[in-house]
């Protein structure tokens, strides 16, 4: 039983991290995550490769499951808090071992995430540069393991960014809300320009024929819109890591449920109006998949607004980095307090009250991830790995409940156990919809998982 351990919960402990961050600071988080490689990415690979105009469908559909996972969430945050997020809501709820398989995947989720951002960075880099007659070699902004020299540009950003992190949360968060308004002035560009140009005729046929590749994966069709929601819930991180702030937050209990559910609420519906405008705009079949929006404004021969969009969505896709490095930092720090991971992966700053050695130790690992390795398909585990950690979220609502009913709840999500049920049924749905080979990877990198957790962490947790 020892497997199943569950640890004490203390929302209001001292970590040495200093708490500043208020509700309008989460939900900046929150968008600065959820808004970047979404709308200015992910928004054109779906359409052209999978879902075309019902991409509109695959939004809902992931942000459906998502409004199930965020009530999930929004409970957990205020009566559990920590650092930890999903990790440390099963660590009080589930118990040990279910809470390192999620914490494992929740490394991998944001690493992997964070180096597949800076990827995406890049290229819009090196859209603007091109914009001002800069080129830069090919070598240096292609991987290792793809034929160049290394992404230089990915590198130089992620460590850019861990020298901000280091600095403080504070500061970080300022910069946060900065680049969050100037992509949000891009979206909201792109919609007032964008708009009166759409014609109903590229929305037919609204769900393509459907189509299967040799490696099994749905295109188009109800198929295609399956797995369009399951690729898109890539852009939803961003609750998941606010929840990481839980411990740089003043009343932790009463602004990470305003946080967590005003940024998804907002973030929902300005991708449904933005992907319903690019396919009404553009032709499904013609969407420029590596920079989608600005592209589109392009084929239109709106260039200042090109330019624009470029911008905004560089700023975009900053904060989604930035607040994805923020919550890596912040999980394996949880864990390494808990004696999972090795201890001084948890030593706090006292000057800049931050964990300098490891923000710093894992910028470079991601920088290294960024510049050197082909990403792209390893990106899908990320999805997968994020939709686990919802799933187990909602289970330790209902767990807790049960096991746990005077814990203080300043949110209560409604319904229980309906809708933490209805998000392990979305979640598990949407799980259903990944290709085969990101089952394969996920299955790998959970035994690795699980013989670090006997080999070391189960005899050195705090709770040994």
């Amino acid at each position: 039983m020892s497997l199943f351990r569950t640890k004490p919960i203390d929302v209001n402990a001292d970590t040495g991290l200093k708490r500043c961050l208020g509700a309008f600071d989460l939900t900046m988080l929150g968008i600065g995550c959820i808004i970047g490689t979404g709308i200015f990415v992910l928004t054109g690979v779906v359409a052209a490769q999978h879902s075309g105009p019902a991409i509109v469908l695959s939004f809902i559909l992931s942000g459906t499951a998502c409004a199930f996972a965020a009530l999930s969430y929004a409970e957990l945050a205020g009566a559990i808090g920590g650092a930890g997020s999903a990790y440390g809501y099963a660590y009080s709820g589930i118990g040990e071992l279910v809470a390192w398989i999620i914490g494992w995947d929740l490394i991998l989720e944001y690493s992997v995430a964070t180096s597949t951002v800076a990827i995406g960075w890049s290229g819009y880099f090196g859209k603007i540069l091109e914009l001002l007659g800069i080129h830069l070699p090919p070598s240096l902004t292609t991987a290792w393991l793809e034929g160049g020299i290394a992404n230089v540009p990915a590198m130089l950003v992620v460590l850019a960014l861990s020298v901000l992190l280091s600095i403080g949360v504070q500061e970080s968060a300022r910069f946060n809300t900065i680049m969050v308004f100037i992509k949000l002035t891009a979206v909201a560009v792109f919609i007032v320009v964008a708009g009166p140009h759409v014609n109903p005729a590229n929305w037919h046929p609204f769900i393509p024929t459907a189509t299967t590749d040799a490696a099994g994966q749905s295109h188009f069709g109800y198929g295609g819109i399956l797995t369009g929601a399951s690729l898109i819930f890539f852009a939803y991180i961003g609750f998941d890591a606010v929840s990481t702030a839980a411990e740089e937050t003043i009343n932790p209990q009463r602004n990470l449920p305003i946080g967590i559910i005003a940024s998804l609420v907002i973030c929902t519906i300005l991708y449904i109006v933005v992907s319903g405008i690019l396919t009404g705009v553009v032709h499904y079949d013609q969407i420029d998949v590596k920079a989608p929006i600005a592209d589109a404004l392009k084929q239109l021969g709106i260039g200042w607004a090109e330019a624009l969009i470029s911008i905004g969505a560089l700023a975009g896709i900053t904060t989604v980095m930035l607040v994805l490095y923020f919550g890596l930092t912040r999980v394996v720090m949880a864990m390494a307090r808990d004696g999972l991971l090795p201890k001084p992966m948890s030593a706090v700053n006292p000057k800049t009250q931050t964990p300098v050695r490891l923000i710093l130790g894992s910028g470079v690992v991601i920088a290294l991830i960024a510049g050197l390795f082909p990403i792209g398909k390893v990106a899908e585990l990320v999805n997968l790995g994020t939709l686990a950690a919802f799933f187990l979220v909602c289970a330790s609502v209902i767990v807790l409940r049960k096991t746990r009913p005077e814990l203080k709840r300043p949110f209560r999500t409604p319904l229980v156990p309906l809708v933490p049920l209805l998000g392990m049924g979305f979640c598990a749905f949407l799980m259903a919809g990944l290709p085969a080979i990101t089952w394969e990877w996920f299955a790998g990198w959970s035994t690795v998982g699980l013989v670090v957790f006997f080999l070391y962490s189960r005899s050195h947790s705090e709770l040994a």
